[in-house]
């Protein structure tokens, strides 16, 4: 279980999907237990880890704190709506629809073979922050709605929308991801969905992939950003494909 923070940790410091790793490791540990109790024990993980993330980046790669600062609190805002629409409405029409935005994603990725190679923001910083916001506000709307791929798709919207590469993208991810993440483990905990007894392993094995992944990432930079995002997408469709379509 420690293992599979682990690589969580790491995948997730770099690119995002780190859920990809540790969630199905926790089905498969703990096959009888509700699924918000589990899920509350990933947060309880991944919250450290993407948040010892966002500060070694903030330290390396230069952060636009007057837009990512309100995208974050958009991303809280929509997490919690999101996690409050799901209690009222049902997921599973995005079950299906899931891999196939995801292989779009990932050809239009492929297609463009300079997209998030140059930072080069496009926006004013006026736009730049409204856009951020609506970026915020909507991935956040669908981690606590749905949640696999948030951080693959913050990471594209950054990129392709408002021109950032993808070391930097990776990087304004992490810090949104992070304030996602703590509103839902907030909800979690309020709900009494955490196992507390096991979350203080799987936190420090996550901020030890964390810290890996991070460091692997500042070193090569957006080249090597860009690949593990394609081989993390390509997993992802594999994955929800399965679950949409076979399972």
């Amino acid at each position: 279980m420690s293992l599979a923070s682990l690589l969580a940790g790491f995948v997730d410091a770099i690119v995002g999907g780190g859920g990809l790793i540790l969630v199905p490791a926790l089905f498969a540990i703990f096959p009888t237990a509700q699924p918000a109790n589990l899920f509350g024990l990933n947060k309880s993980a991944s919250v450290w880890g993407t948040s010892i993330a966002a500060l070694q980046y903030s330290r390396r790669v230069t952060m636009n704190w007057a837009t990512l600062a309100p995208a974050a609190l958009t991303g809280v805002a929509g997490g919690f709506l999101g996690a409050w629409v799901v209690t009222v409405l049902s997921g599973q029409f995005l079950r299906k629809a899931l891999p196939l935005v995801l292989l779009g994603l990932l050809i239009y990725t492929l297609a463009r073979k300079d997209l998030g190679r140059t930072h080069a923001p496009r926006l004013a910083p006026r736009a730049e922050q409204i856009a951020a916001g609506a970026i915020g506000l909507t991935v956040g709307f669908y981690d606590g709605f749905f949640g696999p791929g948030t951080g693959s798709f913050l990471v594209f919207l950054f990129v392709r929308w408002l021109g950032y590469d993808f070391l930097h993208a990776s990087a304004a991810a992490k810090l949104l991801n992070a304030a996602m993440n703590l509103s839902a483990l907030a909800l979690f905990a309020w709900k009494g969905h955490v196992w507390w007894h096991y979350a203080l392993a799987l936190a420090l094995a996550n901020v030890a992939g964390s810290l890996l992944g991070t460091r692997l990432a500042l070193r090569h930079g957006a080249g090597f950003v860009r690949g593990v995002f394609i081989l993390v997408v390509s997993a992802l469709i594999l994955r929800t494909g399965y679950d949409a379509f076979l399972r």
